[in-house]
């Protein structure tokens, strides 16, 4: 069980329902689920999402609790963006991603992604001011939207009112799932 609290705590992960990186929603899902919080996982569709391994191949297959358009973001604490390329590059298409992601940062929210996940904010426009890291290959599109891209296996960024927790892979899980605890903690 991990050290933090996180009782009472509600966590959004959002993502598609084929090629979210397996580690990336499994592990932190299990984790903060482990600590107390609510973790409600909001699929594109209602049906099983496939995960992937390296995005390539299958991993675990996850039920989701709620539809992607159903979703009521002023329950939530933090918002969780998994990785995969193909997951994310589809989130962003989705308007509802980029609407929650803004409904987030307006409120002061907390939002973490990992890997390819800022793509998703990226669409939403919401990295000016930001420093983040993220899979190498987004560094272009995160400068593009105003942000400054750093490589760290972690970073926390409380410009603009709101908190932002990056990760670059799966291998930063530990860092990424210290600063999501801080960032759910601080945020109440």
């Amino acid at each position: 069980m991990p050290d933090t609290d996180l009782t009472g705590r509600r966590v959004l992960a959002v993502v598609t329902n084929y090629g979210v990186e397996q580690d990336e929603l499994v592990v932190p899902v299990r984790h903060l689920r482990d600590a107390g919080a609510q973790v409600d996982v909001a699929a594109v569709e209602d049906g099983p999402i496939q995960t992937l391994v390296g995005d390539k191949d299958p991993g675990e297959s996850v039920d989701p609790d709620v539809v992607l358009s159903a979703v009521d973001a002023s329950g939530y604490d933090l918002l969780l963006l998994p990785g995969g390329t193909i997951n994310a590059d589809s989130l962003r298409l989705q308007d509802d991603a980029p609407a929650l992601v803004q409904a987030f940062t307006a409120d002061g929210r907390p939002v973490a992604a990992i890997c390819h996940g800022p793509w998703a904010l990226v669409e939403a426009g919401v990295l000016g001011g930001k420093t983040l890291t993220s899979y190498p290959s987004l560094r272009t599109d995160v400068r593009n939207a105003g942000g400054e891209w750093v490589d760290r296996s972690v970073v926390s960024d409380d410009a603009g009112g709101w908190t932002l927790v990056t990760s670059r892979t799966p291998d930063d899980l530990d860092d990424f799932l210290a600063a999501v605890d801080a960032a759910l903690t601080g945020s109440r």
